[in-house]
């Protein structure tokens, strides 16, 4: 049970609606690394593509794991929705026109583009090497850039569409690693510009900003750090309660869909009001 009173399985349902009907979602970083024994513990990329396919979305699942993209798919499949999958590292410059050129083949028109996949760096600066960083902003900045420019000529002939980039609180408030956390708030920088730049034709450009939200990447990194997720105090939100990965599918849905249709050039946190909180 929520905070709201309403149920939420674990597998993140709280309804099952058509607000995403006949339209074509991009989802990258769409698989989830192994968690916990029992599969309910999943990335934000999973999620938010099964949440789209929830929504009736037709989605490809681009991601450089077979193996976890298959998972996605399945589990699309399984519960009636229609998904592929594309292989491939976004670190590759080719990569961009290829993801946009198989979405078309595949489904015949994009609608939606959410940018999740992420590089992630060492922790510490004074340790980082400049190939770190220059991984981070392949990854992290050049490939939602490139990739945007690829599918945009495809939105503006279907009349609209929504890209949504998955920045993170790390970009306005620390402590974070300074490449992670600099990319990132170059994807806000980014979403502004193309919000008054594309406007007029119907797209919409907005981030999502997760805070601290319980998925298996930082569950990892919190385990290599040392760092008991447990604590309550380690979850720092106004709510005093841990987010997961359902609650950035459900805000990326919302901005995705026509209930987001007046937003754009927008930061969403969703944090538990971490970012309210001088500490």
């Amino acid at each position: 049970m929520n905070l709201w009173g309403r149920r939420v399985t674990d597998d993140g349902v709280i309804n099952n609606g058509r607000r995403l009907r006949g339209r074509v979602a991009i989802v990258t970083g769409a698989g989830s690394k192994p968690a916990n024994a029992d599969g309910s513990l999943v990335g934000t990329g999973k999620a938010i593509a099964v949440q789209m396919a929830r929504e009736a979305a037709r989605i490809l699942l681009v991601d450089r794991h077979e193996d976890r993209a298959n998972e996605t798919r399945r589990w699309i499949e399984d519960e009636g929705g229609k998904a592929s999958i594309l292989v491939l590292d976004l670190a590759n410059p080719l990569s961009y026109r290829r993801i946009a050129d198989e979405a078309l083949s595949q489904f015949g028109r994009i609608d939606i583009l959410v940018n999740n996949a992420a590089a992630y760096p060492p922790p510490k600066f004074l340790e980082t090497t400049q190939a770190d960083l220059q991984a981070n902003i392949a990854v992290n900045l050049i490939a939602p850039f490139m990739l945007t420019q690829a599918v945009i000529p495809s939105m503006i002939e279907a009349g609209g569409g929504s890209v949504i980039y998955i920045s993170s609180i790390l970009a306005i408030r620390g402590p974070g690693p300074a490449p992670y956390a600099a990319t990132k708030a170059g994807l806000m920088g980014l979403a502004t510009s193309l919000a008054n730049t594309f406007g007029v034709q119907g797209i919409r450009f907005n981030c999502v900003a997760p805070g601290m939200v319980d998925t298996p990447v930082r569950r990892n990194l919190a385990e290599r750090a040392g760092i008991d997720l447990t604590k309550k105090d380690r979850f720092g939100t106004a709510l005093s309660v841990q987010g997961d990965a359902w609650d950035v599918a459900h805000a990326t849905v919302f901005l995705a869909s026509d209930e987001g249709r007046y937003l754009t050039g927008l930061l969403l946190p969703v944090d538990g009001g971490n970012t309210t909180r001088l500490a």
